[in-house]
C-alpha cells in the first residue's frame, strides 16, 4: 500500500461523499424522531425516546469517522485479515452466548444497549475481500483463488444463517458485482442468478414447465455463447425436439410406468450426457458450460422443497408465499407491508408534514422507526420527499463507484466498490419491501434507520473508503 502523510486531516477527502452522509445521517434523525415522537411524554429531552439515543449515537459516529480518516491507510491492508478473523469469531460467540431478538440470536446486549455483530462482519468481509483480490498473484479467471474468495463469504454467511438472520447473510451476496467488475466472467454468474429464479420458480410453476424452462434457457445461452449461432442451433434444436418426442413415445408405451415429465426427465438427462461427453471431446467450452448449468438445475430442482421447510423458518416462509400471492394473510405476513403501503400513499405529492403522519403517530406502522423508517419519509414528506432520499443515497453509491474507479491501486478500488455493493443491496431491499416489490428481510436502510450498530458500523464502512480515495487523492497531487 502506499502510505503519504499530510498535515491536513481533510486533504484529498471527497466532501461531496461527506456531504451527502451528513443529509441522509440528518434526514435519518428527522424520520426517527417523527415516528418515535410523543406528544404526551413528561420529558420530550429524556434518553429514553429513540430521537435522543440516536442523537448519542450519531455523535459516537461522528467520533468514530474522525479516526477512522486519522488512521493511516496501511492500517487498513495489514489489519484485513485479523479483522476478518475477529468478526467470524464475534458471529460465532453471538450465536453461542447472543441474545435472541425477533427470532434471531444475533445479538450482544450490554444493559439498555444492543450490539449486532453481523454489521461489523460485513467491514471485515469486505476488507478481506479486498486484500485477497488485490494479491499480485491472484487471478479471477482461476478455479482456485475463486474458491478463497467464496470460502471468505461463505463462512461468515454460514453462521449468520444459523442465527436465523437470513436477511443479513444474504447481503453478503451482493459481493457478486465486485466479482463481475473486476474481470470475473459473466456466464459464471448466471449459476448463482439461475438458482435464484429457479428457487421463486418452484412455487409458480409445475415441475414439467420447469424443466421444459429449464431446457429453453440452457439452448438460450448456448447460442448467446457461440458465433456459429445456425449451426449450433440446428444442433441443439434436434436434441430437444428428440427428447421430447422420445418422451412421448416413452409416455404412450408405458403409461403406468413413467408420465410425461419423468419420461422427458430421463430423456433429457440421457441426452445431456451424451452431449457433455461430445462437447468435453472436441473441447468446446462454452457447451460444456452450459450443459453443467443444466445438470446443476437438475439437481438443484429436487432441493428446493427441502430449503424451504428445513432451513427457512415459519415467518421467512410465509413471507416468501405472500410475496409471491401464493397465501394472503392481511393480518399477519401482509400486515407490515399493507400498512406501509397506505402510510407512504397518504403522503401524497408532498406530504403531511413534519410529525403531522397520522399512520405513523397512531401506531399503525410496526418497525416505523427502524426496517419501515421509509414509510415515515412517504407519509410526512411525500413524493418529493422519498425522491429526494432516493437521490441523496444513489448519488453516495455512485460517488463511491467514482472513487473507486480512482483508486491506483486494486485493494482500494476493491474496496470502494464492496462498500457500494453493500449500501445497494441494502437500498433496493430495505425500499422494495416497503412497497412490496421485495419480500419482508429485515434489514436496516443505510444511515437513516434506528440503530447504532447500523449506523457505526455504515459510517465505519464509508469512511474507510473516503479515506482510502483520499490517500490516493493526496498523492496524485504531491507526485506533481
Amino acid at each position: 500500500m502506499t502510505a503519504n502523510h499530510s498535515n491536513s486531516l481533510f486533504e484529498g477527502v471527497d466532501r461531496w461523499a461527506v456531504l451527502l452522509y451528513l443529509i441522509i445521517v440528518i434526514a435519518g434523525w428527522l424520520s426517527i424522531t417523527a415516528a418515535s415522537y410523543d406528544e404526551t411524554a413528561v420529558n420530550l429531552y429524556s434518553f429514553s425516546h429513540f430521537y435522543m439515543k440516536q442523537i448519542v449515537w450519531i455523535g459516537v459516529a461522528m467520533v468514530v469517522a474522525l479516526v477512522v480518516l486519522l488512521l493511516d491507510v496501511r492500517y487498513y491492508h495489514m489489519w484485513a485479515y485479523p479483522a476478518y478473523i475477529g468478526g467470524v469469531f464475534l458471529l460465532i460467540a453471538a450465536l453461542l452466548f447472543g441474545r435472541e431478538v425477533n427470532g434471531a440470536k444475533a445479538w450482544f446486549e450490554f444493559g439498555s444497549f444492543r450490539v449486532q455483530p453481523v454489521e461489523f462482519a460485513k467491514i471485515a468481509t469486505a476488507l478481506a475481500i479486498a486484500r485477497v483480490m488485490s494479491e499480485y498473484s491472484f487471478s479471477i479467471s482461476r478455479v482456485g483463488d475463486l474458491l478463497r474468495i467464496g470460502w471468505i463469504i461463505c463462512l461468515p454467511l454460514f453462521i449468520i444463517i444459523l442465527q436465523n438472520d437470513t436477511g443479513s447473510g444474504i447481503v453478503l451476496g451482493s459481493f457478486l458485482f465486485v466479482f463481475y467488475r473486476e474481470g470475473l466472467n459473466k456466464w459464471l454468474c448466471i449459476p448463482i442468478l439461475l438458482i435464484a429464479a429457479l428457487f421463486i420458480a418452484s412455487f409458480l410453476l409445475s415441475p414439467m414447465t420447469l424443466l421444459l424452462l429449464v431446457l429453453v434457457i440452457c439452448t438460450i445461452s448456448e447460442i448467446m455463447t457461440s458465433g456459429e449461432v445456425r449451426s449450433r442451433l440446428i444442433f441443439l434444436a434436434s436434441i430437444f425436439l428428440a427428447a421430447v418426442l422420445l418422451a412421448l413415445l416413452m409416455a404412450l408405451i408405458a403409461p403406468g410406468v413413467l408420465d410425461l415429465y419423468e419420461s422427458l426427465l430421463c430423456v433429457s438427462l440421457l441426452a445431456g450426457v451424451g452431449a457433455l461427453v461430445y462437447a468435453l471431446r472436441v473441447r468446446i467450452a462454452a457447451t460444456t458450460l452450459t450443459l453443467l448449468l443444466f445438470f446443476g438445475a437438475m439437481i438443484f430442482l429436487p432441493t428446493t422443497d427441502y430449503l424451504f421447510d428445513s432451513v427457512l423458518q415459519p415467518h421467512q416462509q410465509k413471507r416468501i408465499l405472500s410475496f409471491l400471492g401464493i397465501v394472503s394473510d392481511p393480518s399477519g405476513a401482509d400486515f407490515n407491508v399493507n400498512q406501509a403501503k397506505i402510510a407512504i400513499g397518504s403522503g401524497g405529492l408532498f406530504g403531511k408534514g413534519f410529525l403531522q403522519g397520522t399512520q405513523i403517530k397512531y401506531g399503525f406502522v410496526p418497525e416505523r422507526h427502524t426496517d419501515f423508517i421509509f414509510c415515515t419519509v412517504g407519509e410526512e414528506w411525500g413524493f418529493l420527499g422519498t425522491s429526494f432520499i432516493l437521490a441523496m443515497l444513489c448519488l453516495l453509491i455512485l460517488r463511491l463507484m467514482r472513487m473507486g474507479e480512482r483508486q491506483e491501486e486494486p485493494f482500494g478500488r476493491i474496496y470502494c466498490y464492496c462498500v457500494a455493493s453493500i449500501l445497494l443491496f441494502h437500498v433496493l431491499v430495505n425500499i422494495g419491501m416497503t412497497v412490496g416489490l421485495m419480500p419482508v428481510m429485515g434489514i436496516p436502510l443505510p444511515f437513516m434507520s434506528y440503530g447504532g450498530s447500523s449506523l457505526i458500523a455504515f459510517t465505519i464502512l464509508l469512511f474507510i473508503a473516503i479515506r482510502l480515495d483520499a490517500s490516493t487523492r493526496q498523492f496524485s497531487v504531491n507526485k506533481f
